[in-house]
């Protein structure tokens, strides 16, 4: 007979406090909108918190997080909410220029992880990538997202995609 303490020690959880918060937003998922509403929260934090650190290798480690979070982000817009977007609403204009932000962005982050902590404009790079990502997240939060909500997207089938492909993303980077 398998006691309720034997049973728990057997269910597999993700180690990192990342990855249980990406199994929990997996198995119980919100609309589209929100979940990238919480993703830039979560990394607008990440920034802030950048900003007062001194040491090198924590600078590091949460650039390294910051990237690795504005990739997976970026990704899962690109692969499934703008397509879906670009289709239910009228707007190529605002879907074409969050694209081009995305590549900006893309550059930043590839030149940022090429980079150490303490190196020469290290954090000058992680600033700007902030302050990129805090312009693109005004346009897609008032521009985009109220636009996507008005339209006939199913933005809780969306946001079940959204997080089963952040998810494996995540699992994929060892998160």
């Amino acid at each position: 007979m398998t006691t309720k303490k034997e049973t728990k020690s057997k269910t597999a959880k993700p180690a990192s406090k990342t990855g249980r918060k990406t199994a929990r937003a997996a198995a119980k998922p919100a609309d589209a909108i929100k979940l990238l509403k919480d993703d830039h929260k979560e990394v607008k934090g990440f920034f802030k918190q950048y900003e007062g650190l001194e040491d090198d290798a924590e600078k590091q480690a949460l650039a390294d997080k910051i990237c690795l979070a504005l990739t997976v982000h970026a990704q899962i817009e690109e692969e499934i909410f703008y397509p879906a977007t670009r289709e239910a609403i009228d707007d190529d204009d605002l879907l074409d220029e969050a694209e081009v932000e995305h590549a900006s962005a893309k550059q930043l982050i590839a030149e940022i992880q090429a980079m150490k902590a303490g190196d020469r404009l290290f954090d000058a790079k992680v600033t700007v990538l902030g302050e990129y990502i805090d312009h693109h997240v005004e346009e897609e939060e008032g521009e985009m997202f109220p636009e996507s909500r008005d339209s006939d997207l199913d933005l809780k089938q969306l946001g079940e995609q959204l997080a089963a492909r952040k998810a494996e993303l995540m699992a994929q980077a060892g998160m």
